[in-house]
């Protein structure tokens, strides 16, 4: 059993800064929490860094107090609270946390049971933790807000297909429908990794996106899912057939959907903090998180770790903030603590 000690070292930031201050995270020692009725304290072995992560260091100043970012994590239970019925001291989880409670950048974390899966046991820590954030994203917007089942047909576009959510987006869709996957990206790199995640079809998003994903479906789209909607809704009014959908998953600040009103296209917003923040009694988000693991320990689905930084220094997570923000990642920055 882990030795919990009174304190702990975590990565925190005071003020929002440009990544490239050496004060816009820094090495801090907290106290260790105690777990809630329904928390696990888990001793965490590696996490990643998300687009939000990005976002709320940029745009949430804590006026100079401590604030610990930090979403995707995999670790090793240490104490649960008295009403714990899912887990037990010892075991190995991975999770996405929630967005207002304590980041996961720091050596012990507390989060509620119900949002916590048991982590692959084919995986590493960090490979696990490439993928809760954006396994809940995809499989949330695919069978949740886009209604889509083991027996749905058509086709689905994904945008950004090499990035973290839309990898989990092009391997769920593959494994777990009968859809045709198109997915999209500029550079060849991204290009290969997309395909060798198993879309049918993958085509360059600039320039013209629509003439561009008509030259492999030249009927349309049924689905789109996108993490850039900004000056794309032309392009989708004019991709999706009658009835389509979209499921968007970014922060587009006014965008103007009439163009999608004569054909009906029904627009989705999914926001995986939604469960955490409203339904925190629900437990889907461990129960696909349970599933997605029997799935990777099948063989098929597989990590989207990409790039593996070590240790968890506030140091380190500059860096892999730094890349995050590039726009030019692919799949999952993962940092680990040993």
């Amino acid at each position: 059993m882990t030795q919990i000690p009174a304190t702990m070292q975590a990565v925190a930031y005071r003020h929002s800064l440009p990544i490239d201050d050496p004060d816009s995270l820094i090495d801090v020692e907290l106290a260790v929490p105690t777990p809630g009725p329904h928390d696990l304290l888990v001793a965490v072995e590696a996490v990643s860094v998300n687009p939000v992560d990005v976002k709320v260091r940029a745009g949430v100043d804590p006026a100079g107090e401590d604030k610990v970012l930090g979403y995707d994590a995999a670790g090793v239970v240490t104490a649960v609270g008295t009403e714990v019925s899912l887990f037990g001291i010892g075991d190995e989880v991975y999770y996405a946390g929630s967005i207002d409670r304590p980041g996961t950048n720091s050596a012990f974390h507390l989060v509620d049971e119900h949002i916590v899966g048991h982590k692959p046991t084919m995986l590493s820590f960090a490979e696990a933790a490439a993928l809760p954030l954006t396994t809940i994203t995809a499989w949330e917007g695919l069978f949740d807000r886009l209604g889509l089942t083991t027996d749905s047909t058509g086709t689905l576009l994904v945008i950004g297909a090499a990035g973290g959510a839309g990898s989990m987006v092009v391997q769920l869709a593959r494994t777990l429908t009968d859809l045709t996957v198109i997915g999209t990206a500029s550079r060849a790199d991204s290009q290969a990794w997309v395909a060798d995640l198993g879309a049918h079809y993958v085509v360059d998003h600039f320039g013209d996106l629509a003439g561009n994903v008509r030259a492999v479906a030249p009927d349309g789209v049924d689905y789109v899912f996108t993490p850039r909607s900004a000056g794309n809704i032309e392009a989708f009014a004019d991709l999706l057939h009658p009835h389509g959908q979209i499921v968007a998953i970014d922060d587009p600040g006014a965008v103007d959907l009439m163009p999608l009103k004569s054909k009906s296209i029904s627009w989705h917003w999914e926001f995986m903090f939604t469960a955490p923040l409203f339904t925190p009694t629900s437990s889907a988000q461990h129960d696909l998180l349970d599933a997605t693991a029997v799935l990777v320990d099948a063989g098929t689905i597989r990590t989207t770790l990409k790039a593996r930084l070590s240790p968890i220094t506030a140091a380190t997570l500059r860096q892999a903030h730094g890349l995050v923000e590039s726009g030019r990642t692919i799949g999952k920055v993962v940092v680990a603590r040993s």
